[in-house]
């Protein structure tokens, strides 16, 4: 049995440099056993562009042609060298090299003195590089002791030039390779992008020919495969550089590559399809710099469990409007208008015509857009001097998105889909098409919003409903702790639950960071610290909230009163929010009310589960009560981790300044322990709760017991805890008043059913729910209809970074959860 053939095909940056070469020998050598393997090559990376800028300055009478030539030669000869062949075969490829430049040398002399290049002469100058790029990988193949052939393509591949394209003749080629005897070694290298015409003229297969010739040699070989080798992991399912998130397309139908290719994508040309297609070859698409991935394979299906494969974009497009009453039931208008464009060689892009024939727009490059204009108006004036026409109108700086997936045909939704994305990017559409194959929805949009547009495409198709762009204002302690707790989460949530949580911006009062994709959670601090961006909320915000992204969160980790002020505009803007900060949810009602007004109106989550309690369930248990039909009778609890801390420690072995000063060393008081201990940050918590309830509360109505001495409220910081020692007697008289009598003294919060609320100190008994807590324990009494006779207790840590940061995260999980469900 014959073995079948398999072409592989390297770009011009996988033979760039005598490395590149020994990397693709090393790929053809790993070849399956029994396969007969035929290698095209592009010229080395940037020759054939020097070659055609040689002439170009030949042409122009500018005698440094003979600098460029030069510069090219050499690279061939430092090439040479760094294969280290035999001195036999360098001396040999030396010679050839030499001999080519001098030839292309006298021609280009003939261009100089004359300042008339002919396409024949650029044809026959710029086809050289992939004939020296042959014989260099031909033999260092040589050298390393594998028969090897190469075969100059112009002596087989017979085609005749047409415009921009070629036309191959099939038969004759195929006589042609017979002929020439290709069984007689293990590998045949052949030249890419030349050809020869009917005539024996050199020619080439224009722009992308290399990958042409590739397919081509595929069929005329009978191969299995053909592997085009390049500096990219395969077809991507966006342009990379425009969207961060693009991933490598594991496999596509010859349909979609070449949809993909027609709109844009850089890595198959249109035109190599086309040999595969015909002879049903299977084209790889593999990155020489990483031979092990597994690349784009391209057949004739693909898999439809994955309805959308990519998005492309051809920029610098015109849409051009052709439009009449007198073109509505008349037949020919459209043969009319695109017969006059193909005649002046104007290529079209995309057509859409309204289904009244009132109009026709179509997209044509923009460098055709005068001319495209001038024949409409020319083809159509007697319609538009007797006003069957009114107008022809040119809207410019234009290009073309378009979706591609055969997993389309049939399915329901993909369009909605795929202009709601757009819509939702605030991308304006100007024109529509859809194939009847349903393989492929193109819009026109305007050029500057072609990667906004892209990037929300392809989030809408390719993201989980799962992922945030996060943003974290506020780097304390409970900011930092949050940022660490995430760090130690994000592989596996994205892994294991399909959330993709990012965080795209970090802000402190100073300065700030902000990454395009997700910043680094394990140097962020060292990262910030350097930054030289200063904090900017607005531009801030603008990052965090981005088009392409499906969904965003503002992590509020400070206690600002000014922050809050922004939240209406940020839920507005459908920024999600989390915050510990009680500033708002305590705040004037009316601003509360409208706060959740527009919550609901933007479709947005305002989650705050740590106002009260830190990590503790309080709010949501509330919420489940009341939800569920139960009545609150009496919200009773040790609201304050700080006074918890301080009650539960002050055991009359020391003395309570003593202990505030240690509470404010370990974190759970506010950097000024009086906004703890003046109890406003309990009675925040009372109506916070209380409004939850449903009742319309001002702070004013809480009755607050301070434990800050009137004669310290005015004091510096220092000099409250320096002078705070003097009141220790009067905190001391109170505890052994309280122990005379069993109980045990703390710091509470109630609300009664009638909405009358107090915070203070109070006299528990030692068998109180109340009188056991430790640490920085909170403790919330609901005694409710249900749950009269004995009261619901939700008791645990209620201060601390950990465990707010905890809730903070509680809360974004929370939000993941929501995602996609009705508010």
């Amino acid at each position: 049995m014959i073995s079948k053939w398999v072409v592989h095909k390297f770009g011009g940056t996988s033979v760039a440099n005598a490395d590149r070469y020994r990397a693709a020998a090393e790929i053809v050598l790993s070849r399956q056993s029994g396969e007969r393997v035929a290698v095209v090559v592009s010229a080395m990376s940037g020759i054939t562009n020097g070659l055609i800028h040689a002439v170009e300055l030949a042409a122009s009478h500018d005698s440094s042609y003979l600098t460029k030539l030069d510069e090219l030669k050499s690279r061939h000869l430092e090439t040479i060298d760094g294969l280290e062949l035999g001195a036999t075969q360098a001396g040999s490829l030396r010679d050839v090299i030499n001999s080519d430049f001098n030839a292309i040398e006298e021609v280009l002399r003939g261009v100089w003195i004359t300042r008339l290049p002919s396409e024949r002469i650029m044809e026959f100058v710029s086809g050289h590089g992939e004939l020296w790029s042959a014989q260099l990988l031909h033999a260092y193949l040589e050298a390393r002791g594998h028969s090897s052939m190469w075969l100059d393509a112009r002596k087989v591949l017979v085609v005749e030039p047409n415009g921009n394209s070629v036309a191959i003749d099939w038969r004759l080629s195929q006589e042609k390779l017979k002929a020439w005897a290709t069984d007689h070694a293990d590998f045949l290298i052949i030249t890419g992008y030349v050809a020869a015409t009917h005539d024996g003229i050199a020619t080439t297969l224009k722009r992308n020919g290399s990958d042409l010739s590739a397919s081509i040699f595929g069929a005329l070989l009978g191969a299995d495969s053909v592997t085009i080798w390049t500096d990219v992991d395969g077809v991507f399912s966006a342009d990379p550089r425009r969207v961060t998130d693009a991933v490598v397309i594991p496999e596509l139908s010859y349909q979609e590559a070449a949809e993909l290719a027609y709109f844009g994508a850089k890595v198959i040309h249109p035109n190599t399809m086309s040999p595969a297609i015909a002879n049903d070859i299977t084209v790889w698409i593999k990155n020489s710099f990483k031979p092990a991935a597994p690349g784009t394979r391209i057949s004739a299906s693909s898999p439809s469990d994955v309805p959308i494969k990519g998005f492309a974009a051809v920029e610098d497009m015109a849409l051009i409007n052709v439009e009449g009453t007198g073109m509505i039931g008349i037949p020919g208008v459209a043969h009319k208008l695109f017969g006059a464009l193909h005649a002046v060689g104007v290529s079209i892009v995309m057509i859409s015509q309204a289904s009244s024939e009132h109009s026709i727009c179509f997209a044509v490059p923009r460098a055709h857009a005068g001319v495209a204009k001038q024949t409409v108006e020319q083809t159509f004036f007697a319609e538009m001097q007797r006003g069957a026409v009114q107008t022809v109108e040119v809207r410019g700086s234009c290009c073309i998105v378009a979706m591609v997936g055969d997993g389309m045909i049939e399915r329901l939704g993909m369009a909605g889909k795929f202009f709601n994305a757009l819509g939702k990017a605030g991308v304006n559409v100007r024109a529509i098409a859809q194939g009847s194959s349903e393989r492929n929805i193109s819009a026109v949009i305007e050029q500057h919003e072609a990667t906004k547009a892209l990037r929300a495409l392809h989030s809408a198709f390719y993201l989980s409903s799962q992922t945030l762009s996060i943003g974290v204002i506020g780097t304390g302690l409970i900011g930092s702790t949050f940022l660490g707790q995430l760090a130690n989460r994000l592989q596996e949530l994205r892994d294991q639950r399909g959330i993709d949580l990012r965080v795209r911006g970090i802000m402190n009062s100073r300065q700030m960071i902000l990454h395009d994709r997700q910043l680094s959670l394990d140097n962020w601090q060292k990262e910030l610290r350097a930054s030289s961006t200063p904090a900017n909320i607005e531009d801030f915000v603008n990052h965090v909230h981005a088009a392409h992204l499906p969904h965003s969160v503002l992590i509020d980790a400070t206690a600002s009163a000014e922050l809050p002020r922004h939240y209406e505009s940020w839920l507005s803007r459908g920024i999600n929010i989390i915050t510990p900060n009680k500033k708002s949810n305590a705040g004037p009602f009316p601003s509360y009310r409208t706060l959740r007004e527009v919550a609901r109106k933007s479709q947005r989550y305002f989650l705050y589960e740590t106002n009260v309690g830190a990590g503790l369930p309080i709010i949501q248990t509330l919420r489940g009560l009341i939800e569920t039909g139960d009545e609150i009778i009496k919200i009773e609890g040790v609201l304050s981790g700080t006074l918890s801390y301080i009650f539960n420690s002050l055991d009359g072995a020391r003395s309570f300044s003593e202990i505030v000063r240690e509470a404010q060393a370990l974190g759970f008081t506010e950097p000024d322990p009086r906004e703890d201990l003046s109890g406003i940050d309990v009675a925040r918590k009372l109506i916070i709760l209380a409004r939850e309830m449903g009742l319309e509360v001002e702070m004013d109505a809480v009755e607050i017991e301070s434990m800050v001495p009137e004669d310290l409220r005015s004091s510096s910081v220092a000099e409250y805890l320096n002078t705070l020692g003097k009141h220790d007697q009067a905190i001391a008289g109170l505890l052994e008043s309280a122990r005379a009598r069993g109980q045990v003294l703390r710091y509470a919060g109630t609300i009664d059913i009638d909405g009358n609320m107090s915070a203070g100190l109070r006299t528990y008994p030692l068998d109180h729910p109340f009188a056991n807590l430790t640490g920085s324990d909170n403790i919330v009494s609901f005694q409710t209809a249900r749950y009269n006779t004995q009261p619901m207790i939700v008791r645990g840590p209620g201060a601390g970074p950990e465990v707010t940061a905890a809730g903070v995260f509680a809360d974004l999980l929370r939000l993941t959860s929501f995602l996609g469900a009705p508010l």
